[in-house]
């Protein structure tokens, strides 16, 4: 056949996979139709191409198809999308954060991924009062590890699976409300620079600083990619946290910021 005809150039199966991991990661978000077509290849390929990366931790697989992996492209996907990114690095972050509650305290948990591991390596406290907007940590609890649970009201937001609204109890309907504090808030964050944290929503970043503002100490859970970056919510300056937690040591000039605003990181 002339070198020079119009069939596609085939390829060695590693160079395939290294071009589709850039291409998912330059995009965002394929299907398995628009991959096959891209490549040239068949969707049976593709998806034996999908799970392999899935499994290398190169990118996400869905239904269908696949996400970036990178905390950007995932800022806004689904929870059960988020739960399959960087899980070693969030326990890691969470047994920390456990290390930091005392049995008997009370404690604050937003939503996310991360807050979720958390729950799980709580199991062995005792006689904990938690607070949270994560409609998923009462599934995760042992109840054995609490005394009370509470789980605040507002506006679900089913991609995360979430609450966003008020930091607030009333005792009865139409009562006045309730001032409520916490011992430690663990919240966990989508971006963190020398601004501070932030997030990509509103309503979130909202709820979060509320968290904040009620804690006795505060513990920013983040896992490395989360570093060095802004989101569009700003939820709080880096003084106002107390604790640091992520799997590696940020960079320097994060670390000098960090330092100067009195803030402990803490790492595995």
């Amino acid at each position: 056949m002339d070198a020079s005809g119009s069939s596609p150039k085939r390829r060695l199966p590693a160079g395939r996979k290294a071009d589709l991991a850039a291409y998912v990661e330059q995009t965002g978000q394929v299907t398995v139709g628009d991959l096959a077509a891209h490549f040239g290849v068949s969707i049976d390929t593709i998806r034996r191409d999908l799970d392999q990366l899935d499994r290398e931790g190169v990118l996400v697989r869905t239904h269908g198809g696949a996400v970036s992996a990178t905390g950007g492209a995932l800022k806004d996907k689904a929870l059960d999308v988020r739960m399959r990114v960087q899980t070693e690095e969030k326990e890691r972050i969470a047994r920390i954060a456990a290390g930091l509650v005392d049995d008997g305290s009370v404690i604050m948990l937003n939503a996310g991924t991360t807050t979720l591991a958390v729950a799980r390596a709580l199991r062995n406290h005792r006689d904990l009062t938690i607070a949270t907007n994560n409609l998923r940590i009462p599934g995760e609890l042992s109840p054995t590890v609490f005394r009370d649970l509470y789980v605040f009201g507002g506006a679900v937001r089913s991609i995360t699976q979430a609450t966003t609204g008020p930091v607030a109890f009333t005792m009865t309907a139409g009562g006045p409300e309730v001032d409520i504090r916490c011992d430690l808030a663990l919240i966990a964050v989508g971006a963190v620079d020398e601004a501070g944290y932030s997030t990509s929503n509103l309503g979130d970043a909202a709820m979060m600083s509320e968290m904040i503002e009620r804690a006795e100490r505060t513990a920013i859970l983040a896992d490395s990619t989360k570093l060095g970056r802004r989101f569009f919510a700003q939820i709080a300056l880096l003084e106002r946290a107390d604790y640091l937690i992520t799997d590696a040591p940020p960079a320097p000039h994060m670390a000098a910021a960090l330092a100067q605003a009195d803030v402990e990181v803490l790492v595995p």
